[in-house]
């Protein structure tokens, strides 16, 4: 009998539709449990509740269970004032009653826990590995350095302009996710960003490691793959060998991980329903918030790929940006319809090099390095859905942070692009640069699918578009689009 085997993003989309089912049948309540209270009077003091406080919340200890807005409306009448958001968040902590959920919420947390495992060592070995990589038999040449330029001057475009819209609409304030965090502040705030700047640096890798100091250990691990170049022949041979298959076994832990995804997003998913099923204006809210956020995405796509590329094409590739997406467009409807560079990859070469004219000796380095390196549009998906996200916490963001940010996207593209769902795996990282928690990245799996579609084919635009340029820059006359 013929095994029937779905696609991964076939087995979230379904993950996805039975959590919504589950936190609609098994809504979270609230109550007091013997248990719950005790441990609650126990903390309580430390985060400022009173005796008599305490005595008059001790009258909900094994009381119905309640939705949130009938439970808090007791406890505000118990209290008699308004209560802080902070003591809020302590006795919702406390008081929430799901026993349901218990039995499946456990998947969502262990798949958070591994994808925070993963990150450190995924990019550590896969920058030294590209860099490394990249840097041997004389591929850092000029060839290479206006490739890579190329490269990284589009993705900070990128990166600018969904900084841009996401300031300009704000799609996350006010925004009901199902958060369970309670952050004030981000952790970088407190320092000047000259301090900032000088941390980049590291005292000492192991602690930047244990602290997940995101931009020391990119910074790190970019100048240890250039000084790979730089040893002689045997040292330099072996320690590539050695990153190139610590990055292999990296991209298979992840694998591993990734293969997890639904029933990680099954655990994360039903608790954010649960959470919100009793509430109508939650869900709406939830709704809203998301299909903002998706529109917010393409906007800033469709900037960079409509304004900002074919901008350059003209100016720097002295070539008509039209005759060239026409030239592509095969190429660019395979990248969108299987959100796959590397899938699209054959067809990219083939159209840059028969419809678009550019050399064999062009495209044949461009366009590979460009599916490993190069994500613009990931790289403006991920700092609009951190933005997100700390909006979706109350938390500003000062130009400091903004900044990290925005270095730590372009930086960690130089070797994560290659990498099994990598804009998923990369807002975790960016989320830890800035100290907030990748909770919410569960959430925005829900509309990833149709938003996968559209940045991969930013990416594939980006790469041919900078084939055409780095051409342009050797010398060769590209008839069919000028």
């Amino acid at each position: 009998m013929r095994k029937i085997k779905f696609e991964l993003h076939w087995q979230i989309l379904i993950a996805m539709v039975l959590a919504v089912i589950f936190g609609i049948t098994f809504p979270t309540k609230y109550r007091f449990t013997y248990d719950s209270f005790e441990t609650f009077s126990k903390q309580a003091k430390q985060k400022g509740f009173t005796e008599t406080q305490l005595l008059r919340l001790e009258s909900l200890r094994d009381s119905e269970a309640k939705s949130e807005t009938e439970f808090f409306n007791e406890v505000s009448y118990l209290l008699s004032n308004e209560l802080p958001n902070k003591k809020k968040q302590t006795i919702s902590e406390y008081a929430r009653y799901n026993p349901a959920l218990s039995y499946i919420a456990w998947m969502g947390i262990i798949f958070i826990r591994a994808l925070k495992m993963i990150i450190v060592p995924l990019i550590l070995s896969s920058i030294i590995s590209g860099i490394a990589n990249i840097g041997s038999g004389g591929k850092l040449g000029r060839l290479g350095f206006k490739t890579l330029l190329y490269y990284l001057t589009t993705s900070a475009f990128a990166i600018f302009a969904g900084i841009v819209f996401v300031n300009i609409f704000k799609p996350g304030v006010g925004a009901n996710i199902g958060l369970s965090a309670h952050v004030e502040k981000i952790s970088s705030i407190d320092r000047p960003f000259s301090e900032t700047l000088i941390n980049i640096v590291p005292e000492n890798i192991f602690k930047a490691f244990q602290a997940q100091d995101m931009l020391a250990i990119i910074f790190f691990a970019i100048l240890f793959g250039f000084f790979i170049t730089r040893v002689n022949h045997k040292s330099k041979e072996f320690m590539t060998n050695f990153f190139n298959s610590t990055f292999e076994v990296m991209m298979k832990i992840t694998m591993f991980v990734i293969l997890f995804t639904p029933f990680g997003i099954f655990g994360l998913i039903s608790k954010i329903i649960a959470d919100i099923a009793g509430d109508t204006d939650k869900l709406t809210s939830l709704i809203s918030s998301l299909g903002m956020y998706s529109l917010v995405v393409i906007i800033g796509l469709m900037f960079h790929s409509i304004i900002t590329l074919p901008f350059m094409v003209k100016i720097l590739g002295k070539s008509n940006p039209w005759k060239h997406f026409k030239a592509m467009r095969s190429a660019l409807l395979t990248a969108f319809s299987t959100s796959s560079s590397a899938a699209a990859l054959s067809l990219t070469m083939s159209s840059v090099q028969n419809n678009s004219g550019v050399s064999t000796k062009v495209s044949g380095f461009t366009l590979p390095l460009g599916a490993t390196v190069n994500m613009d549009g990931t790289a403006l998906y991920e700092c609009v859905a951190v933005y997100f996200i700390a909006q979706a916490y109350g938390v500003e963001m000062t130009i400091g942070n903004q900044i990290i940010v925005a270095a730590t996207a372009l930086l960690a593209s130089i070797g994560a692009a290659g990498i099994p769902m990598a804009g998923f795996v990369m807002i975790s990282v960016i989320l830890s640069a800035v100290g907030l928690e990748p909770e919410a990245v569960g959430v925005l799996l829900t509309v990833d699918r149709i938003l996968d579609m559209f940045r991969t084919g930013v990416n594939v635009w980006s790469d041919s578009c900078g084939a055409v340029i780095v051409a342009k820059s050797e010398g060769e006359t590209l008839k069919a689009i000028s």
